[in-house]
C-alpha cells in the first residue's frame, strides 16, 4: 500500500491510563499479558464483536486496506513526521456509575504537542489559526495573530479543563524557562478543548497540571498512539466513539521535498454525514448509536459536534500561507462528511518548522508552488479524522453511557459492496 507508514496492529486491549510519549511499537512491546488485569478497563473495549461472533482488532485506515488520497504518507503517517514535532498524551480513565460532579467518573486527558520538540519548546515557528465554526475555545491565539508566532505548547484537552490544562502549561512553561513571559516573542500556551460530557464529568475539571507535565514531559517522535488517548479520550464521531488521529504526507513544492503532518481531536458529525473514501458508511450502519441506562440521558438527535485540527509543516511559509491551510484542512474535514453545524467548535491551527536563514531572514515558498502542500493537508485532515474512529475502542461512561466503537468488519463489507477494497 501506498506510504507504508503503518506499524503492526495494536493488541486486543489498552492499558486504564496510555501514559504521554508511549509510542505504538512500545506499547506493544509491553504486552498485554503482562499488565495485572486490574490495569485493563471494561470501559474501553478495543475489539468490536461482527454478527458472525468474530471481530477485528481496531487498525489504522491502511491497515485494513484503505487508501486516501494520491500522495504518499510520511513513514509514521503522523504529524511527528515533521522533523522536531513530538506529541504525548496523559489518559485518565476513573471510576464507573453515576455522576457524582468533582469525582467522576473520569474519562478525559490531555494532547501535546510541541512543534520543535520538548528542548526546543522556546524556539518560535511561523503560526496561524482559522475558525471554521466558533463554539469552542482555542487559548492563545491573540498573540500568534499579531506576531504570526507561537513560542509555547499546544494542548488539546476537554471543555471543563481548558483552564486548568492552561495554568499547567504555564508551571510547566515558567519551570523551564522563568523569563518565558517577559521576553519575545511572549510564550502563550495553545489550549483547544471539545466537549466529552457524555462520558466524563466536566464540571470536576479533572485534567490540569500534573497530566499536562505528563503529556509534555514524554512526548517523542515517531509513531503516535490514536483514539481513546489525551484529550481525545471521551469523544465521539459520527455517534461512534473518536478522539485522536493523525496521519502525514510527503510532497514537493520548488523542486524539494516537505512533510506534511496532520492530528486532529475529532468530535464531530451525525452518522448519516459519515463518509469513508467517499462511500456513504454511516447511512449504512444506522444501529449502535450511544446509549445509556437513562436512555434520556443521551439525546441521539444531537450529535458530538466540535473538531480540532492541529497542522505541521516543514516548509518555509509565512503566516498568511499557514493561514491558507487551515482552511485547506477543513476540505480535507468535509470529505470525512461533517457540515461543521451551527453547535460546532471546529478550530484550525497550522505552523512552520523551517528555519530564518543565516541572516535572520525569513525565506518563504511562493504562492504558486503552494498546491501540493493544499493536497497534503486536505488527505491528511480526511484520513486522520478516519484513523481517530478506527482505532477507537466503544466505552462507557459516566451514569452508564456508552459509546459504540465504528465495527470495523461491517465498514469493510460495504466497501466491497462499493467496489473499494
Amino acid at each position: 500500500m501506498p506510504g507504508g507508514g503503518d506499524g503492526p496492529a495494536p493488541g486486543p486491549n489498552q492499558p486504564r491510563s496510555v501514559h504521554g510519549g508511549l509510542s505504538r511499537r512500545r506499547f506493544l512491546g509491553v504486552g498485554v499479558g503482562s499488565l495485572a488485569l486490574s490495569s485493563l478497563s471494561t470501559s474501553c473495549l478495543s475489539a468490536v464483536a461482527s454478527p458472525s461472533g468474530g471481530s477485528i482488532p481496531r487498525q489504522r485506515l491502511r491497515q485494513l486496506g484503505i487508501t486516501i488520497g494520491q500522495l504518499p504518507t510520511g513513514p509514521h503517517n503522523a504529524i511527528t513526521d515533521v522533523a522536531g514535532v513530538h506529541v504525548g498524551h496523559a489518559t485518565r480513565i476513573l471510576g464507573e456509575g453515576p455522576l457524582v460532579v468533582g469525582d467522576g467518573p473520569v474519562r478525559s486527558g490531555v494532547t501535546a504537542i510541541l512543534p520543535r520538540s520538548t528542548d526546543h519548546w522556546r524556539e518560535p515557528v511561523a503560526a496561524a489559526d482559522w475558525i471554521l465554526n466558533g463554539n469552542g475555545e482555542l487559548t492563545g491565539t491573540g498573540p500568534i495573530r499579531r506576531t504570526g508566532q507561537l513560542a509555547a505548547p499546544i494542548l488539546l484537552t476537554d471543555t471543563g479543563s481548558v483552564g486548568s490544562v492552561y495554568d499547567g502549561a504555564l508551571e510547566w512553561m515558567l519551570s523551564r524557562d522563568p523569563l518565558c513571559l517577559d521576553r519575545m516573542p511572549i510564550s502563550a500556551p495553545v489550549v483547544g478543548e471539545t466537549w466529552a460530557n457524555t462520558l466524563h464529568d466536566t464540571g470536576g475539571r479533572h485534567i490540569g497540571p500534573a497530566e499536562v507535565a505528563e503529556a509534555l514531559n514524554t512526548a517523542a517522535s515517531g509513531p503516535v498512539v490514536e483514539g481513546c488517548v489525551g484529550g481525545g479520550t471521551g469523544m465521539r464521531a459520527f455517534a461512534f466513539k473518536a478522539g485522536i488521529g493523525t496521519s502525514s504526507r510527503q510532497v514537493e513544492a520548488a523542486s524539494t521535498p516537505y512533510q506534511v503532518g496532520v492530528l486532529v481531536q475529532a468530535n464531530v458529525g451525525r452518522r448519516s454525514e459519515l463518509r469513508v473514501d467517499g462511500v456513504p458508511v454511516g447511512e449504512q450502519i444506522d444501529d449502535l448509536m450511544p446509549d445509556s441506562v437513562d436512555v434520556s440521558a443521551v439525546p441521539t438527535s444531537v450529535p458530538g459536534n466540535s473538531l480540532l485540527v492541529v497542522v505541521a509543516t516543514d516548509a518555509p511559509l509565512l503566516p498568511t500561507h499557514l493561514h491558507r491551510l487551515c482552511r485547506r484542512a477543513a476540505l480535507g474535514a468535509a470529505r470525512t462528511g461533517t457540515v461543521a453545524a451551527h453547535g460546532s467548535g471546529d478550530l484550525l491551527l497550522a505552523f512552520s518548522t523551517a528555519p530564518n536563514d543565516e541572516s535572520g531572514q525569513t525565506r518563504a515558498l511562493h504562492m504558486r508552488h503552494l498546491s501540493r502542500l493544499y493536497q497534503g493537508v486536505v488527505e491528511s485532515t480526511q484520513e486522520a479524522i478516519l484513523n481517530s474512529l478506527t482505532m477507537a475502542t466503544t466505552m462507557v461512561g459516566r451514569d452508564g453511557n456508552r459509546i459504540h466503537a465504528l465495527p470495523l468488519d461491517r465498514m469493510l463489507d460495504i466497501m466491497r459492496s462499493h467496489g473499494r477494497l
